[in-house]
């Protein structure tokens, strides 16, 4: 049987959430819902979250023999890049900016939440001998 914890599919959530923040990231300011008093607070939270996500996929997609500290450090040095490439891609597209307080908000909820997933992984070490 295979090995599931180092299978290449473990890596397909983080390429589904990479894919949707560059489809995210590729629609044209004109084109971009706008919330109102409320559009500030709706599209920085939809960065944590989707950043958060992806952070998450990466810690997941890490190799489990890896110890917790060291996923955590490479998930979010991954996300970390690719919040850089994304807003350099961002810069391209009609009516947008890139922003580094964008890859601030993006970097810290992903830093948060694998720090909890890191937490949660180290303290749930399973003894099974099946």
């Amino acid at each position: 049987m295979e090995n599931t914890s180092s299978s290449p599919l473990r890596w397909l959530p983080a390429l589904a959430m990479m894919v949707a923040i560059f489809s995210f990231s590729s629609i044209p300011a004109s084109n971009m819902p706008d919330f109102g008093a409320y559009d500030f607070l709706v599209k920085k939270s939809g960065h944590a979250i989707g950043y958060a996500m992806l952070g998450l996929s990466y810690f997941y997609a890490l190799p489990q023999r890896l110890n917790s500290g060291y996923r955590w450090l490479t998930a979010l040095m991954m996300v970390v890049l690719f919040a850089l490439s994304d807003e350099f891609h961002q810069s391209f597209v009609q009516g947008r900016t890139s922003s580094l307080r964008d890859v601030m908000i993006d970097s810290v909820s992903a830093a948060v939440f694998v720090a909890v997933a890191a937490i949660y992984s180290s303290n749930s070490r399973s003894s099974s001998s099946s």
